[in-house]
């Protein structure tokens, strides 16, 4: 049970949100998720890590920035805010796509293989969830809306997300690092 004592006043999630995001018997509904959203990031990471245009050039996601970067005389450009096409354009500048490239692929396998396994489930999930965002500041809706929402839910639930896969032994053994207990001498 959450509680908040703000001027006073205690403030409770509300059941609901109790049993959802911290609740055991709620890990099933997260498994489903954790397991349909990692088999998304397995499935786009193969087909990059098979690519050598991702893998050894970079030149997939280089199209991908410069197409992203584009300012159409009429019509809306892809990227919505100067920043983060500035950025976009940076990173272009400085070739970081020969790097960059290999660390998407890569990365989108490994939050896979994480979420299917369910290993530290929360942070695996937030990461994807980034990826995500940035796709879609790239301009790049397509399914990375939902794909985010799955990652936000993962996130908020990190308690039981990985109740039902690894993350059952693992969290016990390591603990987190605001719940450890300090040696006292």
């Amino acid at each position: 049970m959450t509680t908040v004592i703000q001027r006073g006043r205690i403030i409770q999630d509300p059941g609901f949100i109790q049993t959802l995001f911290n609740d055991p018997r709620a890990a099933i509904l997260w498994l489903a998720v954790r397991v349909w959203l990692g088999y998304q990031w397995v499935e786009a990471g193969l087909h990059k890590v098979g690519n050598p245009a991702w893998t050894q050039t970079g030149d997939a996601l280089k199209g991908f920035w410069t197409g992203s970067i584009q300012v159409p005389t009429e019509g809306r450009p892809p990227i919505a805010f100067d920043w983060y096409r500035s950025f976009i354009q940076f990173l272009l500048d400085a070739e970081a796509y020969t790097w960059f490239a290999k660390l998407v692929a890569y990365g989108e396998v490994l939050i896979g293989i994480a979420l299917i396994l369910g290993i530290f489930t929360g942070i695996a999930a937030f990461f994807g969830g980034f990826m995500n965002w940035n796709f879609m500041m790239a301009g790049s809706a397509s399914t990375n809306p939902l794909l985010f929402v799955a990652a936000l839910g993962l996130v908020m639930a990190w308690k039981i997300a990985g109740f039902i896969g690894v993350d059952y032994f693992l969290l016990p053994a390591i603990g987190t690092p605001w719940g450890r207990n300090k040696k006292t001498t």
